[in-house]
């Protein structure tokens, strides 16, 4: 079997492996955040666990950029760039932003989320920097893909950061109380910072235009669409005074 053969193979597994991930969390939340629940075995700090499972995603993406034989453009720099942009700060920054220090993640949690972080950094940057040849040239920083998805991954990008900065600032550090985010996208949708980044992967599925760009972007979805309607049953939950007409994760519809 050629490498290229398991490339498709994978990406063809992903997208039946992401419509199982999103029907088994509408039933089964991931046990970390505000749905930590004892069962799942060892645990680790959560700075830790996100500093862990988003860095090899950064990571596997450099050595793509460093051992692909496509041509180094402006273009693939681009997108290496706006990669490495959004996992260094998840994984270097904003973990160390977190007010909630004394919080544990479980280890299993982790170790899925390495797994999945580390194929598809390799799924992304193989395909841009070795698959693709010489599709991305310059001339496709004018395609109207292009455009469009740029400013998707970087409205989603922005929205993401603002709607973390929204959530961290409910709180003093130490502090582990929730409490109701207002303001912005949060008088429209519970969690605006999983839409963002939606919106952000899905900018990069466009501009990127490939099915390992998309197959990203539906895992994205899959498994952040179900967590955002459980934060939104729980907020309903524990706060009688929440929000009747706030949606879960796409403003005015759900």
């Amino acid at each position: 079997m050629t490498e290229l053969t398991a490339f498709r193979a994978i990406v063809i597994i992903s997208f039946i492996v992401a419509l199982g991930i999103f029907i088994a969390l509408f039933f089964i939340a991931a046990p970390y955040g505000r749905h930590t629940r004892r069962g799942w075995g060892p645990d680790l700090p959560t700075w830790l666990g996100w500093l862990a499972m988003e860095s090899v995603s950064a990571i596997a993406m450099a050595v793509m950029f460093v051992i692909g034989d496509a041509p180094k453009t402006l273009t693939t720099v681009l997108f290496f760039l706006m990669w490495e942009a959004h996992y260094i700060h998840r994984s270097y920054v904003y973990p160390f932003l977190l007010r909630d220090g004394k919080k544990k993640m479980p280890l299993i949690v982790v170790l899925m989320a390495v797994i999945f972080n580390t194929g598809n950094g390799y799924l992304n940057g193989r395909y841009i920097f070795h698959f693709s040849g010489d599709r991305y040239t310059v001339s496709w920083l004018m395609d109207p893909r292009f455009i469009i998805g740029l400013i998707l991954f970087v409205g989603g990008f922005a929205i993401n950061h603002w709607a973390d900065k929204q959530l961290r600032g409910l709180r003093q550090r130490g502090e582990t109380d929730y409490k109701i985010p207002r303001g912005g996208l949060y008088e429209y949708i519970s969690c605006p910072n999983y839409f963002g980044e939606i919106l952000e992967w899905f900018g990069w599925a466009i501009a990127t235009w490939s099915l390992a760009g998309l197959t990203f972007a539906i895992w994205t979805f899959a498994n952040l669409a179900p967590r955002a309607w459980s934060h939104h049953k729980w907020y309903r939950k524990t706060f009688p005074e929440y929000p009747a007409d706030r949606k879960a994760i796409i403003p005015g519809i759900w």
